[in-house]
């Protein structure tokens, strides 16, 4: 017992050391990228209205950090709300289809013709709907957010072992305990993917709607720069989006881990 417990403890530090060399690598990949833009962009005196050194990018970044701040909150907003309603709708919606074939026949085909429709064409007509406050906004966000909950958490409840389900009511198990106790655990991987496809597609999505008419936002502000040939500065508002988004996927990830205690487990092994 002791050798396994010795041999199992060496092999969790290699992981772990085999992790911790990845993430390096990967930084220090990323800095080079970047130390290549900067000497190439002053060794060739590319002029800033063309493309801008990462260290212009960053003195704008900081001087811009209050007024992108403020932008940040109402597509921040946009984007907590659309998000959480395409949650709810998407979730609501695979379980009936995963409940009843019916559902799915009638509904994943709206599904995916939803998603054949350009964001570019639907947004000025939701403007027109529904004027030019939040509404329209949250719409887009919810559009592109739908899609990728729905169909994740249909598939992974469908591609549930049947012989697992088949000894679960051999057992006497009741359908609410074979959805929650086997079904929905076994499609948290498949869900939380979705989750993070569709965090990233909520920041885009709210920031292109926001390109057809707002006041306020990452994405008008974006237009107002490029109206004015601010290119740093439109490099920045990039850059504020990113990070927003990289937060946003973070979080994601961190409650991934918490729901799914198993699958941090087996990648120890």
């Amino acid at each position: 017992m002791k050798k396994f417990t010795s041999i199992d403890k060496k092999r969790r530090v290699l992981n772990s050391d085999k992790r911790y060399l990845n993430r390096s690598v990967t930084v220090l990949f990323y800095v080079m990228l970047i130390m290549v833009w900067q000497i190439l962009v002053d060794y060739m005196e590319v002029p800033q209205y063309i493309l801008p050194s990462p260290l212009v990018i960053l003195k704008e970044f900081i001087n811009s950090f209050p007024l992108l701040l403020k932008h940040a909150r109402v597509t921040m907003l946009e984007v907590l709300i659309g998000f959480s309603i395409s949650l709810v709708l998407g979730v609501v919606l695979s379980v009936f289809m995963d409940k009843y074939n019916l559902v799915k026949d009638l509904f994943y085909p709206f599904m995916v013709v939803s998603q054949t429709v350009p964001i570019m064409a639907i947004a000025p007509l939701l403007m027109i709907w529904f004027g030019f406050g939040l509404s329209p906004k949250i719409i887009v966000v919810v559009l592109v957010c739908f899609f990728p909950i729905a169909v994740s958490l249909t598939e992974g409840l469908s591609s549930v072992d049947g012989e697992l389900i088949d000894m679960m009511r051999s057992m006497n198990a009741t359908e609410n305990q074979i959805f929650f106790k086997c079904k929905l655990p076994a499609a948290m991987p498949s869900f939380f993917a979705g989750l993070r496809i569709a965090a990233t597609y909520s920041v885009m999505g709210a920031v292109i709607s926001e390109w057809v008419g707002a006041q306020e936002g990452l994405g008008i502000f974006l237009i107002r720069v490029m109206k004015s040939y601010r290119i740093p500065a439109m490099f920045a508002d990039i850059l504020f989006i990113i990070i927003m988004t990289l937060i946003f996927v973070a979080i994601i990830d961190i409650c991934g881990k918490k729901l799914m205690p198993w699958k941090k487990d087996k990648r120890r092994i």
